[in-house]
């Protein structure tokens, strides 16, 4: 059969891959640790699960407003305004299937052919393959640990070119965990407005922050970076909902007034019964927020000092979210089990196979240095 260039020219998501191999040995009856996908392993709060039972209960089933209804505009717009003083109006606002396809919906959006997006790297994987589906071009920002895996102004600034189309920040970051501070995401949205660049700001980690940092987005930092920032979040993460599929984007009008077109030849509205769940999540009790974040802490904790106890491994300490981005720089040509170890994923599946743990781990000698 004839498979588009553009489908060729792309991965499956090497994290959904690991997570579906440590899925195939658990059902072969296999004892596995499977750290493969970014997922809480709470329970949905049962709050909000009432809310998603009443919705069924009271006929909530049929078509929703492809962007979707004014109570999950409403709670959205309020907790943004809660959490980060950021006013917007409901056509500013639309609901997605997760936040992935927010930001696939997003990329279609904004991308013309040959168009450049600024990732910084690590990354979530997904970013590059969304970028080169909407026919533009991943311009991949290498950081190191020794700027603690953050870009910087001067690293930005020099990978801009006149394709630059946008850039996208992670933070809390997905793999490293690192957050930016107001003073980063100042320097970095300056030069944005500088050179008329739209900032993608992945708030999906926001609320997983420890140690009492204290979360900004970067359409906070000033009112010009605010009209050039797509913030996408969503419920997934914070509020383990991963499986109720529901993320949102907030910014300027002519993009989501796009992303909407986009949406209403694809999935149309999201799943009605989880608009209701996410409203209840967004509007309802936060204690089950906090007391996930307590626990996240004290796994951050023990994790990464048994990690540094390991000879040949160093991991720093996170800030947010729920990864470790350990170091494994010294093990790489060794062998184990008579097995040498020469990437990291090859260590991935040494680690499945051989000690049925499942983890991504990102191949950082392989990423292209701006």
């Amino acid at each position: 059969m004839n498979i588009s260039k553009r489908v060729q020219s792309i991965k499956p998501s090497p994290t959904l891959a690991i997570d579906a191999k440590a899925k195939a040995l658990k059902e072969q009856g296999v004892d596995i640790i499977n750290f493969g996908v970014g997922e809480p392993d709470f329970d949905t709060p049962q709050s909000i699960k009432n809310a998603a039972i009443n919705a069924i209960s009271s006929g909530f089933t049929k078509y929703c407003p492809v962007p979707g209804t004014l109570e999950i505009k409403n709670a959205i717009i309020e907790k943004l305004k809660r959490d980060t003083s950021l006013v917007y109006a409901p056509e500013q606002i639309i609901v997605s299937s997760g936040a992935k396809h927010s930001l696939y919906n997003l990329f279609q959006s904004i991308i013309n052919d040959g168009d450049e997006v600024i990732v910084p790297a690590p990354y979530w994987v997904s970013y590059p393959d969304m970028i080169a589906l909407a026919g533009g071009k991943s311009v991949i920002v290498q950081t190191t640990d020794k700027t603690n895996f953050k870009a910087t102004p001067e690293n930005i600034e020099k990978a801009l070119t006149p394709k630059t189309k946008a850039i996208v920040i992670n933070s809390p970051s997905n793999p490293t965990g690192v957050t930016y501070s107001q003073e980063e995401l100042k320097a970095i949205a300056d030069v944005c407005v500088k050179h008329k660049i739209l900032i993608i700001s992945d708030d999906i980690y926001e609320k997983l922050v420890y140690d009492n940092f204290k979360f900004t987005s970067i359409a906070q930092v000033s009112p010009q970076a605010k009209e050039l920032t797509i913030i996408i979040n969503g419920v997934s993460k914070a509020y383990a909902m991963t499986g109720w599929r529901i993320g949102y984007a907030a910014g300027p009008k002519d993009i989501i007034s796009a992303m909407s077109k986009i949406q209403s030849q694809s999935t149309s509205n999201a799943c009605s019964i989880s608009i209701k769940a996410a409203v209840e999540a967004l509007n309802g009790s936060q204690e089950s927020v906090k007391d996930m974040i307590k626990e996240f802490e004290k796994r951050r904790d023990y994790i990464v000092t048994r990690l540094n106890a390991i000879r040949g491994i160093t991991c720093r300490k996170p800030e947010g979210a729920f990864y470790v981005f350990p170091n494994i720089k010294e093990l790489l040509g060794k062998a184990f089990n008579s097995k040498t170890i020469n990437t990291d994923l090859e260590f991935a599946d040494y680690l499945l196979n051989y000690a049925k743990i499942a983890v991504v781990l990102e191949q950082l000698l392989e990423l292209k240095v701006t």
